[in-house]
């Protein structure tokens, strides 16, 4: 996703409603800035990351809840 436009907060307040209908309509983010610093984004729904199972993504090579070492004895 490419940064998109900014804006001021200002302005941002004033076209609120005519902003997220673009958001929405073209994908494109929107970074709100307050005194040139970007303070928020607004990105369409469709945008956000979704989560996906690691089920499968994980190799399991040998006794993963056994001691590591042979000598290992607890509180030492």
């Amino acid at each position: 996703m490419t940064m998109g436009r900014t804006i001021a907060a200002g302005k941002f307040k004033a076209e609120c409603l005519a902003l997220l209908d673009r958001v929405a309509r073209t994908g494109e983010s929107l970074v709100v800035t307050k005194r040139g610093k970007p303070v928020a984004k607004v990105v369409p729904v469709g945008a956000q990351r979704k989560r996906r199972s690691l089920r499968g993504s994980v190799k399991v090579h040998g006794d993963i809840v056994g001691p590591f070492f042979e000598d290992w004895e607890p509180g030492l």
